[in-house]
């Protein structure tokens, strides 16, 4: 198939360091590559791909200081993949922005299709939906799905990453782990009380957004300083994250919002490491509990369930990874959902020709 990835210019991909959705792209764009299709990426002039690259801007704008106005390139980029489908070169086109493509494509007769990464519980979603309740989407869980049951939702499909990407290091674990972002919502101050009413180190390997500074300095900082059994390591990139979470006892993810995925879950169980995380969002979709880790609801099931840890078998956290997560299923589910949406296309197209 001739696929277009349209990804965030925001990132490269892979970015060079956080950034989930741009990682997601990536996989799935070198796994179609590899499966034999034709992929064209749309994505920063800095990505890295065996994909075609169409650069609309020339470095991530997250990394450009000289951007103010994301907003502009992007409409930039969607006016190029919409010009490349006047010359029908893509038999479908994969978008990864949200709802920003919705209403110019749904004028043109290329199939496609967007995956929606974000939350969807916030009022002002509900219009974008009502007035565009046919588009096709996909959800990355069943539970993202929640707050907008009039989207008109193709399928899930859950991601997934290279299976070789991560994998389990011969080292004894000796800490609890916090991975990823430090914001309110991931609820890093409850996953330093829940270390230390356990007495166990805690490592954080996460970076600290210029929105979240201000509650970074102000109720985290002090928690870290002072505190013998917490060490901040900072931003890491996938080169380093095996060794970091083969080394943990279990990864913490005591999350205060509907997260729709948790790319961290599945990073974790790659290694072979078990994860703790409260009952929200999409946790119970990714977590087997008592199997890949525990599901609790608050500060105190936390501790109790640390002390179950040991009894959990880290391969056998691996070898489910491998049987649910990989970039290779993922990739087989999004060419199904590919193919159904071509082929329904199919008869409109005929039909406008004959009409021709």
């Amino acid at each position: 198939m001739r696929i277009a990835q349209v990804a965030p210019l925001t990132e490269a991909v892979p970015p060079k360091l956080y950034g989930g959705t741009e990682r997601v792209v990536h996989w799935l764009t070198e796994e179609l590559v590899a499966l034999g299709h034709d992929v064209t990426l749309f994505a920063s002039g800095d990505s890295q791909t065996s994909a075609k690259l169409d650069a609309t801007w020339p470095k991530a704008l997250r990394l450009d200081g000289s951007v103010r106005d994301p907003n502009a390139l992007h409409m930039v980029m969607l006016e190029r993949v919409r010009q490349k489908c006047d010359d029908e070169e893509f038999d479908i086109l994969h978008f990864h922005l949200d709802y920003y493509p919705f209403s110019l494509f749904y004028r043109q007769p290329t199939p496609f299709l967007t995956t929606l990464h974000g939350r969807l519980d916030l009022p002002e979603h509900q219009p974008v939906f009502n007035i565009f309740s046919r588009v096709p989407v996909i959800s990355i869980s069943d539970s993202q799905r929640r707050p907008v049951p009039q989207a008109n939702w193709l399928r899930t499909i859950h991601h997934g990453l290279p299976e070789k990407l991560l994998t389990p290091q011969p080292c004894k674990p000796g800490y609890l782990a916090v991975l990823g972002r430090i914001a309110p919502e991931k609820g890093v101050d409850r996953a330093i009380r829940i270390a230390t009413r356990c007495g166990i180190p805690l490592k954080i390997a996460a970076k600290v957004d210029r929105s979240d500074q201000e509650y970074y300095d102000e109720l985290i900082r002090p928690l870290i300083d002072g505190n013998p059994l917490v060490e901040y390591i900072g931003e890491i990139g996938d080169s380093e994250k095996s060794e970091f979470l083969s080394g943990a006892i279990g990864l913490l993810l005591p999350i205060d919002w509907p997260e729709p995925f948790g790319l961290v879950m599945i990073e974790a169980m790659a290694c072979g490491t078990p994860v703790i995380a409260y009952n929200r969002g999409s946790v119970a979709e990714i977590l087997d509990d008592g199997l890949t880790g525990f599901i609790v609801e608050d500060e105190i099931s936390a501790v109790v369930a640390v002390g179950r840890l040991a009894g959990l078998n880290r391969v056998a956290i691996r070898k489910q990874f491998e049987a649910r997560f990989t970039a290779r299923r993922m990739a087989l589910d999004y060419l199904a959902a590919y193919r159904s949406l071509t082929q329904a296309a199919q008869p409109r197209i005929k039909l406008v020709s004959s009409a021709e």
